[in-house]
């Protein structure tokens, strides 16, 4: 997906350059004295463009502080994981009147708790395509299984009276192989019963903007930001691409 986006990026550039066919030819030196907003065709040659790397061009954006920040990686995630495993899950906050709840022991030599919690709705359980699951003591790898059957898996931990989302650092939800992601400064992250409003739904969806919005996180967005430098005769200028 990304090779292609930066396909789309490249031809995107080049439409561009060679737009507004009504229009002369001005110089770079011509562009940079002058004042915002102004439409030039221009003719130029690509310098360099920023960043080298593909993959570091993927960020992620908060609308409401307009921070960018870059996309954690698989060690982040896994790391906060194995912290919030040595919290042992609260037998108080299982089987409830809106989710149900399994437990089990792992047989490796950490003999971790594991516990997965399912959304219900109208005291049902959903189609694994349409449940949304909460897990606590999870592994990265025993996550991703879950998130092939399941519509949506968000990692918890007990409190003493309800469960909690983990650091903002990792993603607060997962559906299919996607991330989602909260700012850190602008969320106030609530406890998970406030979900229970979203299972009373006659057909919950289960969408991540609605999600955020009852957990009290201000959702980020990936978004995709190369920098390119443009060069004439005359002088260079920077043309950046922010796309979502």
């Amino acid at each position: 997906d990304l090779e292609l986006h930066l396909q789309r990026c490249q031809q995107l550039s080049v439409t561009v350059l060679t737009d507004h066919q009504d229009l002369s030819n001005t110089e770079l030196k011509t562009i940079t004295s002058s004042t915002a907003p102004q439409q030039y065709r221009i003719r130029a040659k690509l310098r360099t463009y920023k960043p080298q790397k593909l993959h570091q061009s993927v960020k992620l954006h908060c609308s409401k502080c307009n921070s960018l920040q870059e996309v954690p990686d698989r060690d982040d995630f896994d790391f906060i994981l194995r912290g919030s495993a040595g919290t042992a899950p609260n037998p108080e906050l299982q089987n409830t009147s809106w989710y149900e709840s399994v437990t089990w022991t792992t047989e490796d030599q950490k003999q971790r708790e594991i516990a997965i919690h399912f959304v219900k709705h109208d005291e049902m359980l959903q189609h694994p395509e349409d449940t949304l699951l909460m897990i606590e003591g999870g592994t990265l790898k025993e996550i991703w299984k879950l998130t092939k059957r399941f519509k949506c898996v968000i990692p918890v931990r007990s409190t003493e009276d309800d469960l909690e989302l983990l650091d903002l650092s990792a993603p607060f939800l997962l559906q299919g192989n996607v991330k989602y992601y909260g700012c850190k400064q602008c969320s106030t992250p609530k406890p998970m019963k406030n979900l229970s409003s979203i299972a009373a739904e006659q057909q919950p969806s289960w969408e991540p903007t609605e999600i955020a919005q009852v957990l009290g996180i201000e959702l980020l967005q990936y978004v995709f930001i190369m920098k390119f430098t443009l060069v004439d005769e005359t002088g260079s200028l920077n043309a950046y691409l922010f796309d979502y």
